[in-house]
C-alpha cells in the first residue's frame, strides 16, 4: 500500500519508512508529494494532534496517510512537556536546546521516570481512521550520552539496556521504543483493516 507520511521531522521520517517499509508499504513524505501544510496542532493530547495531521494531510494527498504525534512525559514534572515536546522552551530551541532545558528543569529532581509515548493515526480518503499506541518507560539521564537518535534520546535512558536511545543501533531503538510498539500495533490493525 501507498502511504504518505504527514511529517517534516526527518528522524520520524526516517523511522516511519523503516518500519513501514519493511512491512511492504512504498512510504512518501508530503514534501516529496509537494505538500507544504503544516497543521496546527492545537489538541491537548497526542491522540487528537495524531488526528489533526493525519486528516489534514490526507485531504491535500488523496492516499492514506500516517501521522505520529509523540513526545516525552516526565513524571517529576507532572508530564512535560508532553505534547509540547516539540516545542518546549519556545520556537528559538533545536533538539540540543530543549533537552538541555530539560535537565536544567529536573535539576536536583526525583523520581527521574519519564516515558516516551506515541500516537500512530492513519486516515484513509474514505473517512475511515485506525489508531495505535505505544509506550516506552524509562529515566532521565543526569547528562546526554550517545550521538544517535534525535529530539531527546540522548537524555532518554533505559534502565534494562542501560544505554540512552542515542546509545542504540536504529534496530535496538525500533524494538523497544514507542514508535516502534506503536507501529507494530498498528500493523497488526492495518492487516485486520485490509482483510475487510
Amino acid at each position: 500500500m501507498k502511504i504518505c507520511a504527514a511529517t517534516g521531522n526527518a528522524g520520524k521520517l526516517r523511522e516511519l519508512r523503516r518500519i513501514l517499509e519493511a512491512q511492504g508499504h512504498e512510504v512518501v513524505s508530503q514534501k516529496e508529494l509537494g505538500i507544504t501544510i503544516e497543521p496546527d496542532e492545537t489538541g491537548t493530547t497526542f491522540e487528537a494532534n495524531a488526528l489533526i495531521k493525519a486528516e489534514t494531510i490526507c485531504k491535500a494527498s488523496g492516499l492514506p496517510t500516517i501521522a505520529d504525534d509523540s513526545g516525552l512525559c516526565v513524571d517529576a514534572l507532572n508530564g512535560a512537556p508532553g505534547v509540547y515536546s516539540a516545542r518546549y522552551g519556545g520556537e528559538g530551541l533545536d533538539d540540543t536546546g530543549r533537552y538541555r532545558l530539560l535537565l536544567e528543569n529536573m535539576r536536583g529532581q526525583m523520581p527521574r521516570t519519564a516515558k516516551f509515548v506515541s500516537v500512530i493515526t492513519c486516515c484513509f480518503p474514505n473517512g475511515d481512521v485506525l489508531t495505535a499506541r505505544g509506550e516506552c518507560p524509562g529515566t532521565i539521564a543526569f547528562a546526554p550520552q550517545g550521538e544517535g537518535g534525535f529530539g531527546y534520546d540522548p537524555v532518554f535512558f533505559v534502565p534494562p539496556l542501560k544505554k540512552t536511545f542515542a546509545q542504540l543501533t536504529a534496530e535496538e531503538k525500533n524494538a523497544i521504543s514507542h514508535r516502534g510498539k506503536a507501529l507494530e500495533a498498528f500493523q497488526v490493525k492495518l492487516k485486520e483493516y485490509l482483510k475487510q
